[in-house]
């Protein structure tokens, strides 16, 4: 009976090639997507989750006056104290960016990551060579990434060389590791012995208040152990060791590893966090995918029906019951939807193959053939056969014999009911993704270049290794016409790497407030345009000048209690507990870190000691000679070193590098749903035009035009997108609200983002009705009427 079945499906289906690739061709594309979104989703909440003690590993952090990632050097070894019952507890020291030196060859390599010997134990590294136990025991040891052993040596062998770090000291390679998978929240290219720069870090070591950028703690506590237990300890803990009123003004919050990612309430981590809502909304793209892809396939499967009436017809009159015509059916859905998802799984690992150039998303697409996934692939294999097939089964199978051999077999007014409600369901789906697209497409826009404070076009930022020979850059530099203008500091704008604490007596703030600090040239403010409320500029002066002039931002202006620019001149500070300083102007907010948090306290202030980065403003004509032209000035004075460069608007990018990658799949998979739409939409309109073939001949014969009988069809789907557009525009607007609440600063969901939606629905249809409807027009109506 299954073969007969079987057989039967293969033979409707060459039948009907169009109606077969139509359904293959849309189920095809839900699957493929639906499978890329659930890997991608799997891969970003799964963040660190490849660690096997990741739910019983935490991050200890600080809440003082901000909620900071980073903490103090003193913490990991008064744990290891007053806490004996740690599993482990390990202290990491993090730099972005260091130069590694093999001979003669020179490295920039990122993800720098100096780790002490219980590292190993906390973190699950794959170790192709060296010992765990051993590796980082010793000071002036790394291990490698496999990645960086290739780069470094090639085929030949790593162990036990030596690779000189900074030009300051070098270290021998005790260990290579696999490369860590992209959803590491400690994203690694060597591991270097902590031991190594101990001495230099001693003065931090005592001082709780002293931190370090890039500084971080993670514990693993035993199994079976409370959190809640620790925590209750933790206030004792810091009393005792720094004292009870550090005890009231500071909290060491232990944060779960697995909420690293996502948690934006901190400051200063490795890698921006994300919000999980953003991953849920593609969830949601994904239902909306497949939900679409059904509705298609039951359209064109009802389009299908009037056309197999006869067969029902004789099938009934030969003896076949209703349940056998319903299996036969579902048989044939299921040949169908079985075909689309083995094409859909092929379709999804050619895109996973490319996704990392396409969205920037690493997933092996070995991932498709573990057990977790293709459980996921059976079960969404299952669902789509009862979803798509269901319906269509029954309508079939539900023909009268008579009705059906008297070409008068029809479908139900309750059916035409239910498939225009299946029709206003995918305009309403596609409204709501054109809505959504349309709206993060605004925030990413609004993200990079909108209300910045600040002019980012065509400033590149390179560092300066030694401050000896700043001044004579500065010249060479300048002597290039393509070089419009250069200053000094310790980061431009949206470079935010020293923080303060301040307060200011005279104004009544007698508790400590923290403030970005920027160290800047004269010219930072013209070169940045920074717009002045009040007071004077920046201006040079001798770095053993005891008078601290400075100018602050709006908020730290706020912050002070004062709300007009002209009040705060000449108004007193202490900054870093007893730095006495001037507010000599008062400078409007620019932003100077992602959106998702709100525009910080900060201080401007003249400090040459501090200008460890130049910020070169360049003419957009022969831009790569002009840059070519600075890497040869810095390489003559900094032979030493590798020059590299940031252009500005790529660095802002990176604060969004999340929010683009869920952007981009976020657009691709609306199109995706939209496409599929469409061809349900192509659906309906065959099965009106073959429902409507003889009133089309009358039409015709009574002299209608084309352009009357396309209005005919296209007439019953104005309604219909209306009443979707009801649905859609609210549900639209709840959903993207929302989504927009984890930003700090977001755009307003204007009525312009409805109308295009729209619009854009009215489109759509007219091109998918229109050749249906043309077609249709354009029968002979000799043909249409002859069995009449």
């Amino acid at each position: 009976m299954i073969k007969s079945y079987v057989t039967i499906a293969f033979r409707n289906i060459r039948r009907n090639l169009s109606y077969a690739f139509l359904n293959v061709f849309g189920l095809t594309l839900g699957v493929a997507a639906c499978l890329v979104i659930f890997l991608i989703v799997r891969n970003e909440l799964g963040f660190d989750g490849y660690n096997s003690k990741a739910g019983r590993t935490y991050r200890v952090t600080l809440n003082a006056l901000d909620f900071n990632s980073n903490v103090s050097l003193a913490i990991i070894p008064a744990m290891r104290i007053d806490f004996p019952e740690l599993e482990q507890t390990t202290q990491l020291f993090y730099l972005p960016d260091a130069m590694i030196k093999i001979g003669e060859n020179r490295f920039k390599e990122k993800n720098i990551v100096f780790g002490d010997g219980q590292t190993p134990m906390v973190f699950d590294y794959q170790w192709l060579a060296g010992d765990p136990k051993t590796a980082l025991s010793q000071p002036n040891s790394v291990v490698l990434t496999e990645t960086a052993a290739k780069k470094y040596f090639g085929n030949s062998e790593a162990m036990g060389k030596n690779i000189n770090f900074e030009n300051q000291f070098d270290i021998k390679v005790a260990g290579i590791i696999k490369d860590l998978p992209p959803n590491s929240s400690t994203p690694t290219s060597l591991l270097i012995s902590l031991k190594t720069i101990e001495q230099k870090l001693k003065g931090a070591m005592g001082n709780f208040w002293s931190i370090p950028g890039g500084s971080y703690a993670y514990i693993v506590i035993p199994k079976k152990y409370s959190i809640h237990q620790l925590e209750s300890k933790i206030p004792a803990f810091i009393k005792k060791n720094w004292g009870a009123d550090i005890a009231k003004a500071a909290h060491l919050p232990l944060q779960p590893l697995k909420d690293v990612h996502f948690d934006q309430r901190y400051i200063n981590n490795i890698i921006t966090p994300t919000s999980k809502d953003t991953y849920y909304a593609l969830i949601g793209v994904a239902l909306l995918i497949i939900i679409t892809a059904c509705i298609n396939f039951v359209n064109l499967a009802t389009a299908q029906a009037i056309r197999r009436a006869k067969e029902v017809g004789v099938r009934k009159v030969l003896g076949a019951t209703k349940s056998q015509l319903i299996r036969q059916f579902m048989g044939e859905t299921t040949v169908l939807v079985l075909l689309s998802v083995i094409l859909g799984v092929l379709v999804s690992a050619f895109f996973l193959a490319r996704a990392g150039e396409w969205m920037s998303i690493t997933i092996d697409p070995k991932q498709l053939l573990q057990p977790e996934v293709m459980t996921w692939i059976a079960g969404i294999t299952f669902l789509v056969i009862l979803l798509a097939g269901l319906y269509p089964s029954f309508v079939q199978s539900a023909f009268q014999p008579v009705e059906s051999l008297k070409s008068q077999a029809g479908i139900p007014a309750k059916g035409l009911t239910l498939r225009k409600g299946l029709v206003i369901a995918q305009f309403a789906i596609s409204q709501i993704l054109i809505v959504g697209t349309l709206i993060v497409a605004h925030q990413m826009d609004f993200f990079k270049n909108q209300d910045l404070g600040f002019n980012k076009e065509a400033v590149i930022t390179v560092s300066i290794p030694t401050k000896e020979k700043r001044d004579v850059f500065k010249q060479q530099l300048m002597t290039n016409p393509g070089i419009k203008d250069l200053s000094f500091s310790n980061g431009g704008p949206v470079y935010n790497n020293s923080f303060t604490s301040f307060q200011s007596p005279e104004l009544g703030l007698t508790k400590d407030d923290v403030t970005e600090m920027k160290f800047v040239d004269e010219k930072y403010i013209d070169m940045f345009q920074l717009h002045m409320l009040a007071g004077q500029k920046i201006w040079k002066k001798d770095d053993k000048d005891t008078l601290n002039s400075i100018v602050i931002n709006e908020t730290m202006m706020h912050k002070l209690g004062i709300q007009d620019p002209q009040l705060a001149l000449n108004k007193h500070v202490k900054l870093n507990g007893d730095q006495q300083s001037t507010i000599v102007g008062v400078v409007q907010d620019f932003q100077s870190e992602s959106k998702h948090k709100k525009r910080r306290a900060c201080v401007l202030e003249y400090n040459s000691r501090g200008f460890f980065m130049a910020s070169i403003r360049i003419q957009p004509a022969a831009m790569n000679k002009t840059i070519a032209f600075i890497g040869k000035q810095w390489l003559g004075l900094f032979p030493d070193n590798v020059f590299q460069y940031e252009f500005m608007d790529e660095h802002i990018a990176n604060f969004y590098r999340q929010e683009q990658k869920v952007y981009t799949a976020f657009q691709l998979f609306s199109y995706i749903a939209i496409l599929i739409g469409c061809l349900g939409l192509y659906g309906l309109i065959a099965f009106a035009a073959s429902q409507r073939t003889k009133e089309v001949g009358i039409r015709k014969v009574l002299g209608a035009p084309i352009h009357s009988i396309v209005a005919l069809f296209g007439k019953e789907f104005i309604y219909l997108i209306a009443i979707a557009f009801l649905v859609a525009a609210p549900l639209g607007y709840y959903v993207m609200h929302n989504w927009l609440q984890n930003f700090a600063y977001h755009i307003s969901i204007g009525p312009d983002i409805f109308f295009i939606a729209i619009a854009s629905s009215f489109i759509i249809a007219a091109v998918t009705i229109a050749y249906q409807a043309i077609k249709a027009a354009l029968v002979n109506p000799v043909n249409s009427l002859r069995s009449e």
